[in-house]
């Protein structure tokens, strides 16, 4: 199918200026798709599009800043009205930093990081639930992470949002379904991004952003309800669910407090 024409599909990707977005803005062009494309920087959004020799009627760049409703629900909009209703509509704008909850300081942090990770994707979404529904089709994709499976040390604000991304997207799921709505929840392992750069830790499995955006593509093609990428992340992801609490407490208890302090983000 011609990417030229009207009735190529469709994808509203956010975070679209770095990392994952990117790759998965990319992955769905190499296939023939349209992309709208949402970033807080809409002038990096734009030179990166230009470099990758797209043209206009390929991707369409928005500026929102997805903790703004007026924002996003603006690029949105614009989206809707010069596009039409996506097929697919990828929540992947996030941001990671370390929380130290016994610091006053840090409440502002984590505030930021539920605006952005957790209402920021529910803003995603909604302009796009009723229209979906109306036409009978579309898939709303929500990027979680491993770091959803349990709570880790230093890391309150970023494991609670993306538990809180699996949970809304298993919500949705079952609401949507009856009415030919897929909901896709993705949760990302390692992966080679400005969010993982600074990571003073091991980071096994680590994979590119285009790898990961190939499988992720085809999970939302196949409607998957939750995947972990790559699968042995999946299997740690598993068994740190299934480890009894006073099992996980124990591994968690004597392991080095680590706080991210920077921010890094996916927008």
């Amino acid at each position: 199918m011609s990417a030229a024409s009207n009735a190529a599909p469709l994808a509203f990707i956010t975070g679209a200026s770095s990392g994952i977005g990117q790759a998965l803005a990319r992955a769905y062009v190499q296939r023939g798709w349209r992309v709208a494309l949402v970033a807080r920087r809409l002038d990096a959004l734009q030179a990166w599009s230009l470099a990758q020799g797209w043209r206009a009627d390929q991707a369409l760049c928005l500026q929102a800043d997805v903790r703004r409703d007026d924002e996003i629900l603006a690029a949105a909009q614009d989206c809707l009205s010069r596009w039409g209703v996506p097929d697919v509509v990828v929540g992947n704008a996030g941001i990671s930093v370390g929380v130290d909850l016994s610091l006053a300081e840090d409440l502002p942090v984590l505030r930021d990081l539920y605006e952005t990770n957790v209402l920021g994707l529910a803003a995603t979404f909604q302009p796009f639930i009723a229209p979906m529904v109306a036409r009978g089709h579309g898939t709303l994709v929500g990027v979680a992470s491993v770091a959803a499976a349990r709570g880790l040390p230093g890391h309150a604000g970023y494991c609670g949002t993306k538990a809180a991304v699996v949970q809304m997207c298993e919500t949705l799921r079952g609401e949507l379904r009856p009415h030919g709505v897929q909901v896709v929840t993705v949760a990302p392992g390692y992966v080679d991004t400005p969010l993982t750069a600074h990571n003073d830790y091991p980071m096994p499995f680590l994979m590119t952003p285009d790898a990961f955006a190939a499988r992720a593509v085809r999970a939302i093609d196949r409607g998957t309800r939750f995947t972990v990428i790559p699968w042995p992340m999946g299997v740690v992801y598993r068994v740190l669910k299934a480890l009894p609490t006073a099992w996980f407490d124990a591994v968690v208890g004597s392991q080095k407090h680590r706080k991210k302090r920077r921010r890094a983000d996916g927008q």
